[in-house]
């Protein structure tokens, strides 16, 4: 089966793009805006509507496929590519892409979706993550579809891995409203949460850290009164690097507070993602790994996860050959093409490392539920609810595809089986 046709419509995300800069220089909220200017390129305002371009390919059949382009939250922060605005990048999907995919056979996802990849337009650029993204899952859907399989069933089969018929932990993310939306996290059983979004220092970590301790001791007094005897999710919180803010990058001190904060979370897991942010990729390394260390010297068990400046499919490789973080978040979107998720979750597991199907608040609907498919076929430790930070709608996308197609491949695997016990029984 072939693409007869690709189109292109502008869409918009389950988010906002925000000015991290900005944010973090101390742009106050007003109302759900940000007051203040943005220091980021490209930003009209702190924060804007998220935007995405839906990629839709017509089938020689008659069947339909689809994928998102979208980028995440923090644009143009922490290393990755400018703010994506549909109307400025439809044209480029319309007249450079499309070509090269108009007339192709959907007989393999790595094969058509690498092409993508690695492809230049004509001033020699790369093509935007967001792109690159977008157009990947158009064609993990088609080649789905071309073969009237699942695309957790296509990815499977190019990467030769096993059929697991279990969930995967989801993580509910709470945004701004970390307590009622974290209320519904925990109502939900959600494996994973609250993110919580701590990207100021005054305001949301304290300057001593008192703030977020606080709210530890909240979380974990939370689940044990609206969770059951069962129920022990893991915590993992975002601090967008502002505890090496607070405590000026002293290890020693971070140290501390991480045994602070484990005290407060007991019995729960605890997880601090981005605890600090060097400004470049070889310092963050140098200065997560130093951390981490640390921790494991002192016999403190929170684990530290990797996120600004471990943004490629080469990033991550980094990280993980140096074991710098016990976790390494891959953020879709910022991966550019699907199959270079697929290829970091594979390349963090095999060396010991844990894996994070991450990705944005700022998606669409589409890229959560691709998330899904990779998720179930290369068995991170966790991915995230999305879009959005309400925690009902992304956590409903993601928790009933996942179910939705868990229950297909069970149908199957058992359809096989019976098949298998028909022949032999004659």
């Amino acid at each position: 089966m072939k693409i007869v046709e690709v189109l292109a419509s502008p869409g918009l995300t389950g988010f906002y793009f925000d000015d991290q800069a900005a944010i973090k220089a101390g742009a106050a909220h007003e109302g759900f805006a940000y007051s203040g200017e943005p220091q980021t390129s490209g930003f009209t305002a702190v924060r804007q509507r998220g935007e995405s371009i839906s990629v839709i390919f017509m089938l020689e059949d008659g069947q339909v496929a689809y994928g998102d382009c979208a980028a995440v939250q923090y644009s143009g922060a922490g290393g990755r590519d400018p703010l994506f605005l549909a109307q400025d990048f439809i044209s480029i999907i319309l007249e450079e892409i499309r070509p090269k995919l108009v007339g192709q056979e959907l007989d393999s996802f790595r094969r058509l979706a690498d092409g993508v990849e690695h492809s230049v337009r004509p001033n020699g650029e790369r093509y935007h993550t967001a792109i690159r993204y977008g157009v990947s899952q158009a064609i993990l859907d088609a080649v789905a579809k071309a073969k009237k399989v699942t695309m957790t069933e296509v990815i499977l089969e190019e990467y030769s891995l096993p059929l697991v018929l279990e969930p995967v932990p989801i993580f509910a993310q709470t945004g701004d409203d970390r307590y009622d939306n974290a209320d519904k996290a925990i109502l939900k059983r959600a494996g994973v949460l609250p993110h919580a979004l701590i990207n100021n220092v005054e305001t949301k970590l304290g300057s001593n850290g008192e703030l977020l301790l606080d709210y530890v001791k909240w979380l974990e007094n939370r689940v044990l009164e609206l969770g059951d005897r069962n129920y022990r999710p893991t915590l993992h919180i975002d601090v967008y690097g502002t505890i090496g803010l607070a405590f000026e990058d002293n290890i020693e001190r971070m140290v501390d507070y991480f045994a602070a904060l484990e005290k407060a979370a007991s019995p729960l897991h605890l997880r601090i993602e981005g605890p600090m942010d060097a400004g470049n990729k070889q310092g963050q390394i140098e200065q997560i790994k130093a951390l981490r260390d640390a921790l494991k010297a002192r016999g403190v068990k929170v684990e530290v996860v990797a996120d600004e400046w471990c943004n490629t499919y080469e990033d991550i490789v980094e990280f993980v050959d140096t074991q710098a973080a016990d976790m390494v978040q891959i953020k879709t979107p910022d991966l550019g093409g699907i199959q270079n998720t697929i290829e970091a979750v594979l390349y963090a597991k095999k060396y010991g490392v844990g894996a994070y199907v991450g990705g944005s608040c700022n998606e669409t609907d589409c890229g959560g539920r691709t998330a899904v498919h990779v998720a179930l076929a290369t068995r991170p430790i966790q991915m995230l609810a999305k879009p959005g930070m309400g925690v009902d709608e992304g956590y409903m996308i993601v928790h009933n595809e996942m179910n939705r197609t868990l229950e297909i491949l069970r149908y199957k695997e058992k359809a096989k089986t019976h098949a298998t016990e028909a022949f032999w029984n004659g």
